[in-house]
């Protein structure tokens, strides 16, 4: 008993857990501009739209994209797409609500007024005023204003649909004419080393341009907010240079196509950007755009919280190798409840694949499908044994709380 108590102990001393099947990446942010996070000025706000008439937006456009060369030039690119491209301001109204989100009351500013709250970047996908964003640029907003190239004043845009897990949205503006779009490309058939373009407002310097190639593909990341975490799955990475700001803004191959919506950023590195596929987009737009509820991806899991193990807990756990995942904690009604993983088991391999810390165990978990089955050796008390986990949907877990 006194044991037990010692061993707990010292493994929760040093617990920094995070439960299989949902891995947490440090230094990632939302690329939308929230003001008192990224330091954003109220008093500094411009008003982003480009000067000229209303008339000077060309008619009748029906894409912005370009003609499907591959050869075209980013002054190119960017001429043809950017009057597709919008600002996007987002504002609240002052109540504690917002003085919380801004943890400050703008000067003379009286309750039910509104100010402003945030930027992003969008685009038009279809002439009718159709524009796709990130759900987190406009979520909370009380008003949403966009800003188009060749208008005067901001239009008022109606949030359509959103989904906080996708982290999609689809608003609507209404205009006289037909608005230039863009077009969505195939982001499957875009290659690690394709040269991209993204566009957009980084910390309010507008319609700003980048470049740089598409770094890898099917990357996961996950992104706590006040409401949860976002766990983003098919990821494109990029070294294009983004930043706050730029989220809800299109990455552009150089067909002038929108293969990606930038999404997020690594604080903590150098040209390392994450942007929804336009796969992942396509699938759900018209669902987003008739406000229809989108089914979420099965997620897999087996219900554990892991921590690493380190040398002054070798004695402790009867092992005698730091490789290997401790289990933290397990929940009552999980699989691996169920598959009768307990509480300061170490978990050793994975199908016969050794794993060596928390991630690996993490990966093999989130590789398995839901209704798989895992065969799992666990070493207890000094005691190998083998047993089988089948991995649930933690989508659909109703006594889970992780």
């Amino acid at each position: 008993m006194n044991e037990n108590k010692t061993q707990g102990t010292k493994v929760k001393s040093m617990f920094a857990a995070f439960m299989a099947g949902a891995v947490v990446v440090g230094g990632l942010m939302f690329t939308s501009d929230k003001m008192n996070l990224f330091g954003y000025d109220a008093q500094s706000v411009q008003s982003g739209v480009a000067a000229g008439a209303a008339n000077s937006a060309a008619a009748n456009v029906q894409t912005a994209s370009l003609t499907p060369t591959g050869t075209n030039s980013v002054s190119a690119i960017v001429k043809t797409v950017s009057p597709a491209i919008v600002k996007i301001e987002t504002k609240v109204k002052q109540t504690n609500r917002g003085q919380n989100r801004r943890n400050t009351k703008q000067q003379g500013a009286e309750s039910g007024d509104t100010i402003e709250n945030g930027i992003g970047s969008g685009f038009i996908f279809d002439s009718s005023g159709y524009i796709l964003t990130n759900e987190h640029v406009i979520d909370g907003a009380d008003e949403i204003d966009v800003y188009v190239q060749g208008y005067d004043t901001p239009f008022t845009a109606k949030l359509l649909g959103s989904s906080y897990d996708l982290d999609l949205a689809v608003l609507q503006i209404q205009g006289d004419k037909a608005f230039p779009s863009l077009k969505l490309g195939n982001s499957d058939t875009a290659q690690v080393g394709d040269w991209l373009v993204a566009i957009g407002n980084p910390y309010d310097f507008d319609y700003s341009v980048t470049t740089g190639v598409l770094s890898a593909k099917e990357r996961q990341i996950s992104i706590d907010d006040e409401q949860g975490t976002r766990n983003y799955k098919h990821l494109l990475q990029t070294d294009t240079a983004i930043n706050p700001g730029n989220s809800g803004g299109p990455l552009l191959n150089l067909n002038g196509e929108v293969i990606g919506i930038n999404t997020a950023v690594n604080s903590e590195a150098q040209g390392m950007g994450f942007a929804i596929p336009a796969s992942t987009i396509s699938s759900v737009v018209d669902k987003l755009k008739n406000n229809e509820t989108i089914p979420k991806e099965p997620a897999p899991y087996i219900g554990v919280a892991l921590q690493n193990i380190s040398t002054d807990m070798l004695e402790d756990l009867k092992i005698n190798s730091t490789k290997g995942a401790i289990v933290a904690e397990v929940q009552q009604g999980t699989p691996a409840f169920a598959a009768g993983i307990r509480q300061y088991d170490v978990i050793l391999d994975v199908n016969g694949t050794a794993i060596s810390n928390t991630d690996e165990l993490t990966k093999a978990v989130q590789a398995a499908a839901v209704g798989d089955e895992l065969k799992i050796t666990i070493s207890r008390d000094g005691q190998t044994k083998n047993v089988t986990v089948k991995v649930g949907n933690r989508n659909t877990a109703t006594n889970y709380q992780g």
